[in-house]
């Protein structure tokens, strides 16, 4: 028989030993009456889980109810910005405010917005 043969059985338990001593510590508190302190580290356990996953769903709730995308009153190129706030097309650097889903020019009070048409002349021969 080889000397050597016994080496060959053994088994490695680095990867067992971690969740063998948390078992044995979850074990003896719960033993020596200490079960609230393991049931409070698994509640703890349980919100750091679930916390992120319910901010990002609140996260996304609110972000579809106040982004807004709508076009520039200048320049009518797309633009997306979050409700009720002031800031400028970045096509056309003009200052807009976003109110109830629309985009409005900021204009000090009494300012007469105008379009211009273009009107093209035709010249009469005289005959």
């Amino acid at each position: 028989m080889n000397p050597n043969s016994f080496r060959s059985w053994q088994f490695n338990l680095s990867g067992l030993r971690f969740w063998l001593v948390l078992f044995a510590v979850i074990w003896l508190l719960g033993a020596i009456g200490l079960g609230w302190l393991v049931k409070s580290i698994f509640i703890l356990l349980v919100l750091l889980i679930l916390a992120p996953i319910v901010g990002f769903l609140v996260f996304r709730w609110w972000l579809k109810r106040n982004l807004v995308s709508d076009q520039c009153p200048v320049c009518r190129n797309e633009v997306a910005g979050i409700n009720g706030v002031d800031m400028r097309c970045p096509s056309c650097g003009e200052p807009l405010h976003i109110d109830k889903g629309h985009f409005q020019r900021v204009t000090p009070p009494g300012t007469v917005d105008v379009e211009a048409i273009d009107v093209s002349v035709k010249q009469i021969e005289d005959q």
